[in-house]
């Protein structure tokens, strides 16, 4: 980054603190979470310390915590002696963070505290704080300041399970005075796929190495396959299909064409991704006049056949969920917001359904569908025309679970390849 750039950038940043600032108590509104902790968003961690040797993994949200799980954990079994460090930007993923190395905190192994705003003198409070003897970015965490400093004070960043698609590089582009030498400052990035390691190139990336997507790599709890079993028994004998991580937009064109399939027995259960939406995703079900019951407020041995819609609302439960489904649409693709990640429902067997706009996972969707293991469909209607075709083919419907198993398993290992790379920049 040029160095009137980065001084443009940098005071851009400080004259919008006051506008981020209250967007940030606007958000706490809907979610609590995010009123607390805030002196750590301004570099101020007087409760967290460290006299061991810190090694720092930063992942924005749920979905990038997740997969920093096998690699953080691959990493405390080659340095038992060091501290990790874990920094989110969302409440949620600090949540879920807590809750997956909740063992990992309470020995002191690892800290969290959220990711200060990307000015300068932030940053090296982290770094003064903390110590860590290299940054390792999650998947598309590309901060120019962040990186800029960790270089000034020798600390290597790497960008690791990295993804960028096409419509995210065209808008990195329009600001490629602050991302280029960004990215050509990184050490090393570890790219999911070849288009993607292709992609991070072109904005100006030097050493970059295909290890795949650890994401693969996550270990399904026993404990959440358990509680998908009991959901199954509480679903009874009726097939279920579950909208997972649904976005705003998308439960209404599911809804009405739920309704207008009137497939019997469907039961539909829906899990929106943010759980600040539990509310109002209750309200468009109700408004449809259909019987709905919510997740959290379950507690008979049998779900009532009345009820249509189930509302999955809690988070942290979407392994749990996906084992308890016949069949999974993947959210956010019926609307162009680019998709979600479909590993997870993979892993535990499930067909998957997907819509038209999955950009931000092309190659794992189109690899997915090649391998049998997923179906595309263009709209909400087809959704539906596709789950009766399925619910009627038992035999289709059980290769497809079979076919996302041998998907997911067959595409394991990247971690151990991005720990390698680590590795050598830590030596």
């Amino acid at each position: 980054m040029t160095k009137p750039m980065r001084i443009v950038y940098t005071l851009i940043w400080i004259l919008a603190l006051p506008l981020v600032l209250a967007r940030l108590i606007g958000r706490s509104r809907r979610e609590p979470g995010y009123r607390l902790h805030i002196a750590e968003r301004f570099g101020i961690y007087d409760a967290l310390q460290s006299d061991r040797t810190v090694i720092w993994v930063h992942a924005v949200s749920v979905g990038e915590t997740r997969a920093s799980e096998p690699l953080i954990r691959q990493l405390m079994e080659i340095y038992p002696q060091h501290r990790f460090l874990l920094t989110h930007m969302t409440p949620t993923g600090r949540q879920t963070g807590a809750t997956l190395f909740a063992q990992d905190i309470a020995r002191g192994a690892l800290l969290q505290c959220y990711l200060p705003y990307d000015i300068p003198f932030l940053i090296r409070r982290l770094l003064k704080q903390f110590k860590p003897v290299i940054c390792i970015l999650m998947e598309t965490e590309v901060w120019p300041n962040l990186i800029h400093t960790c270089k000034q004070q020798q600390v290597p960043v790497t960008l690791v399970n990295a993804r960028l698609s096409a419509k995210s590089l065209r808008k990195a582009e329009r600001i490629s005075g602050l991302i280029r030498p960004a990215s050509a400052a990184l050490s090393c990035v570890a790219a999911q796929t070849a288009a993607d390691a292709n992609r991070i190139m072109q904005l100006g990336a030097v050493r970059v190495v295909i290890t795949g997507n650890s994401k693969f790599d996550v270990a399904v709890p026993a404990g959440k396959i358990a509680a998908g079993h009991q959901l199954q028994t509480l679903w009874g004998r009726r097939v279920v299909l579950l909208c997972a991580s649904t976005r705003e937009g998308e439960e209404e064109l599911i809804l009405d064409a739920y309704v207008k399939a009137g497939i019997a027995g469907l039961l539909l259960l829906i899990v929106p991704r943010h759980p600040q939406r539990f509310d109002a995703v209750e309200q468009l079900i109700r408004q449809r006049n259909l019987i709905m019951a919510r997740k959290t407020a379950l507690t008979q041995d049998t779900l009532p056949q009345a009820v249509n819609v189930v509302l999955g609302d809690t988070m942290g439960d979407m392994v749990s969920y996906y084992v308890s489904c016949d069949l999974a649409y993947i959210g956010g693709s019926l609307l162009p917001l680019g998709g979600q990640n479909l590993i997870e429902a993979c892993a535990v067997a499930k067909p998957v359904i997907l819509g038209p706009h999955t950009f931000n996972f092309e190659a794992i969707s189109r690899d997915a569908i090649e391998a049998g293991a997923a179906i595309r469909i263009q709209t909400a209607g087809e959704l539906f025309t596709q789950t009766a075709a399925l619910i009627n083919d038992e035999a289709r419907r059980t290769a497809m679970g079979a076919h996302a198993l041998a998907f997911a398993e067959q595409h394991r290992g990247a971690t151990a390849s991005t720990v390698k790379l680590i590795q050598e920049l830590m030596q």
